[in-house]
């Protein structure tokens, strides 16, 4: 994953170079080897972490698994700059998406800033579940805080590499998302700000072993299998193949069968299928 480790710091120094670009240079070389998201697929979390929860209340990580698929966020509330837009991303992909969050998943964000409180949990979680808009949702996202201990046993086991840059007083990380499962299996990794909404969906039904969705998605995931290289859902094009065949027999069965009906029912009307005029007695 070096090389999105590398293109994740070119992201971050691209929001950088808005206010100083010779410090996003020296940003970018300086932590280029440092900061990453490594996939970590089917490890599980340590969900015995314990959190303090937007309201103040100690929480365990495990809390909030056990039922549901849980797309996890690691960001920090004052940042600047690529949080914010992490968060954006998520929260437009969350309205695009036709299940609830509270419903079908739970969305869990931590901060990786060990300074920050639960009061600065809250006016975030008040702002994206406002601006999510949809009932429950304050149910099912949740904005924690931790100590510095917590917050690096949870950030190493889901691979996710940052460091902390006294001089600008900026945590500089990876942009990305986690999907895992009701048990905290990592299943899928989604990268960058902008995650695409059929990507999201497959992840978290797949994540939620089947159990969310409709038909349809079971055929799309039979149709698109996960890249890990890309974080991203791609065409299996024999699979695909195959249904189309299947398809198109289905559909020349259902023709014929329609036809050969229509010909019984019609008497001495000509058989399309045979070129003949059958006739019926009197």
């Amino acid at each position: 994953m070096a090389s999105f480790a590398r293109s994740s710091i070119l992201s971050v120094a691209s929001l950088l170079i808005l206010g100083n670009a010779g410090q996003a240079q020296r940003l970018d070389s300086q932590f280029a080897d440092e900061i990453g998201l490594d996939q970590k697929l089917n490890e599980r979390v340590p969900l015995d972490l314990e959190f303090t929860n937007e309201k103040g209340q100690q929480v365990s990580l495990g809390d909030y698994f056990g039922e549901k698929p849980i797309a996890l966020a690691l960001v920090y509330y004052e940042c600047p700059m690529l949080c914010t837009q992490v968060l954006n991303g998520l929260l437009r992909s969350l309205r695009a998406l036709s299940f609830d969050v509270g419903e079908e998943f739970e969305v869990v964000t931590v901060s990786i800033d060990p300074g920050e409180g639960s009061e600065l949990a809250a006016a975030k979680k008040k702002e994206y579940v406002q601006r999510y808009g949809r009932d429950g949702a304050a149910d099912g996202w949740h904005f924690l805080t931790g100590s510095q201990q917590e917050i690096t046993r949870l950030a190493e086991s889901v691979g996710f590499r940052y460091v902390y840059d006294q001089e600008t007083d900026l945590y500089i990380h990876a942009s990305g998302i986690m999907v895992l499962t009701p048990t905290g299996k990592l299943a899928r990794y989604f990268y960058g700000i902008e995650y695409s909404v059929k990507d999201l969906r497959l992840g978290l039904v797949e994540a939620a072993d089947n159990k969310i969705g409709s038909p349809v998605d079971q055929l799309l995931l039979t149709c698109y299998q996960y890249d890990p290289t890309t974080g991203k859902y791609g065409l299996v094009i024999m699979n695909s193949l195959r249904i189309g065949g299947l398809a198109t027999v289905a559909g020349l069965a259902l023709f014929v069968t329609v036809m050969i009906k229509r010909d019984r029912r019609g008497g001495g009307q000509p058989n399309p299928l045979s070129g003949e005029t059958r006739t019926v007695g009197t």
